[in-house]
């Protein structure tokens, strides 16, 4: 392919995000960078950027077309300001929002001369919005680049006009579920749905965009059989009954923007594309005023804001090698994100070779999955697996920077491994314990340097679950919680300091849900009542579940622990022993609350195992509502929580939202815990406290934060 000729006549409003450039044939290169930002967002104010600078365009001589180009090093527009949403007061000021985006790329998509969009890196939201508004897309072969329209994640739909275009250009299938699941698209996955016209390498992407212009337009490539299929009355019938049915049973009613997505997409496909705008503006406004939008939103912002902290005032240390300690299921997760998110070479230590091999075995297993579906090359696969390496003695800890514990929950155990890495490691290095509740000063006692002791809680699995607690004992220093905090966000992890005491945060709120639940069970509820009546309030899991997915000896192990530490409360439930007892360990050994097929088949329907009830004698009978059930695990949960915010287990309402979102799946449209609790009322919640506390015992009582707070008509968020 020809390298485009020089370019010349730079033109450059001096305040403008968009720059303009012409080549010597005529074709303008509209290069985006929005100043002193890391990434390209869209803000109102450049709707008139836009304008002015596709009038200068115009007005240039012989004009064959535009080019859209990031000038960023790897983000093409990663989406729309969210900020610039926020400040909606009404309704309507967001349709007004809508609506000026609508009508820029209304402008772009009617330009006169051919416009296309050159992507690398993040093209999402409103810059896929943009993109889809050019007559075509090239985007570059790289990791970086992905495609997506992930509004519903914030509770909203593409509001300038993604909801019209994209059903005309790869079908009203593919579009909905992109729009639904708020998934990104690769860039050799784009190119096979038509989402782009070419996928080229980086150093080719400007001079392959310069060559589609010159093309000209082109009409849209055929739809594929399947969206075709749907294009007649019946087709598109069955198709959005069956998207929206499918739909409600995994929202469960809870997110109105998927509601919103169907309804607009099949407005526009039964109206026609004027009517559908309408609808598209009209739903954005609505949906930006709804709480369950806000309560995204604010996570967003909340989780944003914590990228920059790393939780005390020091530099971070340079971390180049690390070590883990235990080739089991949660050692080997935390192997597999350090080589293949981090990059960083990790060598695992476990007490025998099979240990290790079952260790390379899961990031092998994960990697080749993601070499099958294009997301990864097989010289990449090659590369990262590289960096795992294992041993049966300390060798090479010499150069290892940090050091992550992943051995039994035995206190004596991880004592011994910080002697052993202290004899065996550089000065410098860090050790870090992957415990879920013993406290880490105690697992510090005797340290030779305990400043450099630190906990790193991860969730299983680690490959999935996007939150650590890092923990820091009284000694910690600072620069050690820093260089904690930024090695885990280098893995891909949401990083929250906590205080260290028994359980934590996460564990401990969830101990107490838990707990609730198995009452519940053996008080007679059935399992999948109890389960269901959690999904129905919003959780991905029911509790019994999530206690099979965990394993009910890991899930177990620490209630004597809090018991200890904070009393009754969390004094296990009687009875549940037998589940123990009886060599139930939930998933990983087929046997726990639910049924599970022979390895190597799959159970169609998931079904509790009606033996358990034998085994805890019980007669299983539903007693009590969903909601009631719901009630009693969920106050439990916003009890402890306030109290570990006031005890300072958890440093900011903020904090204990994202921790209790990110790590055991909260229901993200209420915000988290502390923003579910405000919308509440407390006094409201106190009240249904005391009212549980009357039915049920004194670990209902609320904590003395909340009467304080109730009694003072203070929020836990200003």
């Amino acid at each position: 392919m020809n390298q485009p000729s020089p370019l010349v006549s730079e033109q450059q409003p001096a305040t403008s995000a968009f720059s303009l450039r012409f080549s010597e044939e005529d074709i303008g290169i509209i290069t985006i960078d929005v100043p002193n930002e890391k990434v390209n967002t869209l803000k109102a104010e450049f709707v008139e950027q836009i304008n002015q600078i596709l009038q200068q365009a115009q007005a240039h001589p012989h004009l064959k077309g535009l080019v859209f180009i990031s000038g960023k090093p790897d983000s093409f527009i990663a989406g729309a300001d969210i900020s610039m949403i926020a400040r909606c007061q009404q309704a309507q000021e967001a349709t007004e929002l809508a609506q000026k985006g609508q009508a820029i790329m209304a402008h772009i998509s009617a330009f006169p001369v051919p416009v296309v969009a050159a992507i690398h890196g993040a093209c999402l939201g409103g810059g896929l919005e943009l993109a889809l508004a050019c007559h075509g897309r090239i985007c570059s072969v790289d990791d970086k680049t992905q495609l997506g329209l992930p509004e519903v994640q914030l509770g909203l739909l593409p509001g300038s006009g993604g909801t019209q275009r994209l059903p005309r250009l790869i079908g009203a299938p593919r579009t909905l579920d992109m729009m639904l699941t708020g998934r990104t698209i690769r860039a050799k996955q784009a190119l096979r749905m038509g989402l782009v016209d070419d996928a080229v390498p980086q150093a080719i992407l400007l001079a392959t965009a310069i060559e589609r212009v010159k093309q000209g337009r082109r009409s849209n490539a055929s739809l594929p059989w399947s969206a075709r299929l749907v294009k007649g009355p019946l087709g598109k019938a069955l198709l959005f009954h069956f998207v929206r049915k499918q739909t409600r049973a995994k929202s469960h009613g809870h997110y109105p923007a998927t509601e919103k997505i169907i309804d607009v997409v099949k407005t526009g496909l039964d109206q026609g594309r004027g009517n559908g705008y309408q609808a598209e503006a009209r739903a954005f406004g609505e949906l930006v005023m709804t709480p369950q939008s806000a309560a995204l939103r604010a996570l967003f912002f909340a989780a944003t804001a914590l990228k920059k902290e790393f939780g005390a005032q020091a530099e971070p240390l340079p971390i180049k090698k690390v070590a883990v300690l235990g080739g089991g299921l949660m050692g080997g997760g935390i192997a597999c994100v350090t080589a293949t998110k981090a990059g960083l070479p990790v060598r695992i230590k476990d007490i025998n070779q099979q240990g290790i091999s079952h260790s390379l075995k899961y990031s092998w297993d994960l990697l080749q999955k993601k070499a099958k579906r294009g997301y990864l090359k097989r010289a990449e696969l090659q590369r990262q697996m590289m960096l795992i390496s294992g041993t049966t003695d300390y060798s090479g800890f010499r150069q290892v920077d940090l050091v992550i514990e992943a051995v039994f929950e035995d206190l004596a155990l991880k004592q011994q491994m910080i002697h052993e890495v202290e004899e065996n490691a550089s000065q410098h290095t860090i050790f870090a314990s992957n415990t879920s509740s013993l406290p880490i000063h105690e697992i510090a006692r005797g340290a030779a340097r305990p400043q450099q002791v630190i906990g790193l809680h991860y969730f299983s699995p680690v490959d999935k679950m996007p939150l650590v607690e890092v923990i820091p004992h009284a000694q910690t220093s600072a620069q050690t919680i820093a260089t904690t905090v930024a090695f885990a966000r280098k893995q891909g992890k949401t990083a929250i300091v906590v205080g260290d005491s028994a359980g934590f945060y996460v564990n401990r709120i969830l101990t107490a849900y838990i707990n609730e639940a198995a009452r519940c069970l053996l008080a007679g509820e059935t399992i999948e009542h109890i389960d269901r009546a959690l999904v129905d309030f919003g959780f991905p899991l029911g509790p019994l579940q999530l206690l099979d997915e965990v394993g009910i000896d890991v899930g177990t192990k620490i209630v004597p622990i809090l018991e200890a530490a904070f009393g009754e409360r969390f004094a296990a439930p009687a009875g549940l022993e037998a589940m123990l007892a009886d060599d139930r360990k939930g998933r990983k050994n087929g046997r726990g609350f639910y049924l599970y097929a022979p390895k190597g088949q799959k159970r169609r329907h998931k079904r509790a195992d009606p033996s358990v009830y034998k085994l805890l004698n019980l007669t299983p009978k539903n007693k009590q509502s969903a909601q009631q059930i719901a009630d009693r695990c969920v106050a439990l949960m916003l009890n402890e929580a306030v109290r570990c915010l006031d005890e300072g287990t958890i440093g900011s309402a903020r904090d204990a939202d994202i921790g209790a979102v990110f790590g055991i799946g909260f229901p993200p449209f209420l915000g988290g815990p502390m923003r579910y609790i405000d919308s509440l009322g407390i006094v409201n919640l106190v009240k249904k406290l005391q009212l549980l506390e009357q039915q049920w015992g004194a670990r209902f009582a609320p904590c003395e934060g909340l009467l304080q707070r109730a009694a003072q008509g203070r929020k836990l968020y200003p």
